[in-house]
């Protein structure tokens, strides 16, 4: 993965603001909901997360300006890539002096060892400590995972459980306003190191519905009428994600006409939840002999279509 900063398009020097305001502005461009027939949107959207998560963290951004770790927050060996390939003790070799080796440019392995490591208690005695002190040791790596939330569960924030690499299982609650793609972070349960664990970084998908859509925070569901319950009028039972209400089929209802249950939806930012939108959808009797019936007595409509300039 490249640079966190140039992911982000961002400068070294920019505040957490700037970061969280250029992950917000990718994030929303680059969501999987967005972009579900373009593969590589997806992929950067990993991405932009995974620098999110490195530069948003106030730790690990410094570690990773040092050097101590990489852009996807492993640790780096302090030896980073060793001395350019060449002989480390210059082109006049090493000779013996005070203090320790000392090479043809006047350099002392001492001083390259205190850079590394740092003074203070690993200085050598006698020496003065040297160099900037080591930071917090990095704690181990991230553990990315993948979870499938059922509709019903995403729309009713159900608490789900993940089972981990070490065959542990553990519970955690969906945020609010839950999209497809979002991740969220189980502290602790990630790789070891010397600073501690890393974090179980969990990416959320959300299940289809046999017959629910989701739109925004609002569920769409087509619901079948007779045409008696249609021209009548009727109370007609009518399923949502918490169960079955009854909806009151106004007499005269047209094909499409949408009603709307309040609070049925999916839960917002908010906490409220959103509405159950109900679109009607009139058969028509599967008895010929009583359509063509209806049809003789039912007068003809010329201007039906006038709205449509026919």
């Amino acid at each position: 993965m490249a640079d966190p900063y140039s992911i982000l398009g961002v400068s070294r020097q920019a505040d957490d603001k700037a970061i969280k305001s250029a992950y917000r502005k990718l994030a929303k461009e680059l969501h999987p909901d967005r972009n579900q027939d373009n593969p590589r949107a997806a992929e950067r959207f990993a991405e932009v997360t995974q620098a999110y998560d490195v530069l948003s963290d106030a730790q690990k951004r410094g570690q990773y300006d040092r050097g101590e770790i990489d852009e996807n927050g492993q640790p780096r060996s302090p030896f980073g890539g060793g001395f350019g390939g060449g002989s480390p003790f210059g082109a006049g070799g090493a000779r013996p002096g005070q203090g320790g080796f000392e090479f043809g440019g006047g350099i002392d392995l001492g001083d390259i060892f205190d850079g590394l490591f740092g003074g203070g208690a690993g200085a050598r005695p006698g020496r003065p400590g040297r160099g900037p002190q080591p930071g917090p040791s990095p704690k181990g790596a991230n553990i990315a995972y993948e979870h499938l939330v059922s509709f019903t569960d995403a729309a009713q924030q159900e608490p789900q459980r993940i089972t981990l690499r070490d065959g542990k299982t553990v519970e955690f609650k969906l945020p609010p306003g839950l999209v497809a793609g979002q991740q969220i972070r189980i502290p602790g349960k990630g790789q070891p190191g010397p600073g501690g664990n890393g974090d179980a970084m969990v990416t959320l998908k959300i299940g289809k519905h046999p017959f629910f859509e989701r739109d925004g925070d609002n569920v769409r569901l087509d619901l079948p009428v007779s045409l008696k319950e249609a021209i009548s009028g009727a109370k007609v039972k009518v399923p949502t994600l918490d169960g079955a209400v009854m909806l009151t089929v106004p007499a005269g209802a047209q094909s499409g006409t949408t009603m709307r249950i309040k609070g049925r939806g999916f839960h917002r930012k908010d906490g409220q939840r959103g509405d159950q939108m109900v679109t009607l959808q009139i058969r028509l009797p599967s008895d010929a002999g009583l359509l063509a019936k209806l049809a003789a007595e039912l007068p003809d409509e010329p201007a039906i279509r006038s709205d449509l300039g026919v």
